[in-house]
């Protein structure tokens, strides 16, 4: 049977983080903050980055932490699950990026500090070739996955290619639930860049902006599918969106406990009825990550790569 959630994450230390001018063309959640110099921005990125480890190690969360190098230029390297993922089978998958810059994040080093955690890697499939094409495909950020119920949910983008999707989907055993969604940005429908903002799927529960989906036909299908597998769907507005109240992701902690991991703005921005429904499902830990977010566009799940490769026998 294959687990929803897992209690080991990656996760990758900033040192040159700052706002990246390669995806912000199409990640409209960025913003420069004038007043700071680049190295004042990397160090409340490292800053906000440490209590969020603390914070998601006192709940018993198991966190690999790398630290990234100044070898590249890679000022996203904070967001390790657009470009790996790891499977309960043993099998990790490598993604094409849409920056360039960020190709670089793709380093043997930092799959050799998971394995050197006790995790036994079998196999690789390789998908980042696809970049020749320009074609795309950003691992966990374009791909929502029900590992449970073998479903992949994916919001097509500039990042997120439908045929690399499907093969994807055969690759690993998926059946494929493909849709647009959108965000009005200067009062036009514009593409989300990756699907992990508008939605996130937990073991019993969905939190989803159904809004962003506009075409009627697709987001009566999204529907149909989580509530076949059973998933109280707790929906989400824009505005929320905007406050990454999409991007969360719910890891197990110390004696089984599921947590649902967000930022401290996705959390404020939840209404009460919001709330009390995922505590109906979850605990919930939350950790300011102001900086990362507006520099960054992107919030707590995508700070976290999921690691659910079986140990190694000793």
């Amino acid at each position: 049977m294959n687990k929803q959630i897992t209690n080991s994450i990656l996760m990758i230390r900033p040192v040159q983080f700052r706002m990246n001018e390669q995806t912000a063309v199409n990640n409209y959640y960025q913003k420069t903050i004038e007043h700071l110099s680049s190295d004042a921005v990397n160090a409340l990125a490292v800053e906000e980055f440490d209590t969020f480890v603390q914070k998601l190690r006192a709940a018993g969360i198991q966190v690999v932490v790398v630290n990234d190098t100044k070898e590249f230029d890679t000022p996203d390297s904070i967001f390790p699950n657009n470009w790996i993922s790891f499977h309960q089978n043993g099998t990790i998958a490598l993604y094409p990026m849409f920056a360039e810059n960020r190709r670089f994040e793709r380093k043997e080093s930092v799959v050799e500090a998971v394995e050197q955690k006790g995790f036994s890697i079998k196999h690789v499939v390789d998908y980042s070739e696809a970049e020749q094409e320009n074609l795309f495909l950003e691992g966990t950020g374009s791909i929502i996955l029900d590992r449970e119920y073998q479903k992949a949910y994916c919001a097509l983008s500039p990042r997120a290619d439908e045929q690399l999707f499907i093969e994807f989907c055969e690759d690993f055993d998926f059946f494929p639930v493909i849709f647009s969604a959108y965000q009005t940005v200067n009062q036009k429908r514009e593409k989300i860049y990756h699907t992990n903002v508008m939605m996130c799927i937990g073991s019993t529960f969905a939190v989803i902006c159904l809004d962003s989906i506009d075409d009627k036909k697709e987001r009566k299908n999204v529907i149909y599918h989580l509530k076949k597998d059973n998933k109280d769907i707790i929906e989400i507005t824009e505005d929320q969106v905007n406050q990454f109240a999409g991007n969360m992701l719910q890891l197990l902690g110390k004696n089984n406990t599921p947590f649902l991991i967000m930022s401290q703005s996705a959390f404020d921005s939840l209404r009460a009825d919001q709330l009390s429904k995922l505590e109906k499902h979850t605990k919930i830990i939350s950790s300011s990550l102001q900086t990362i977010e507006a520099c960054g566009g992107g919030s707590a799940r995508c700070m976290m790569a999921e690691i659910f490769l079986p140990k190694a026998l000793k």
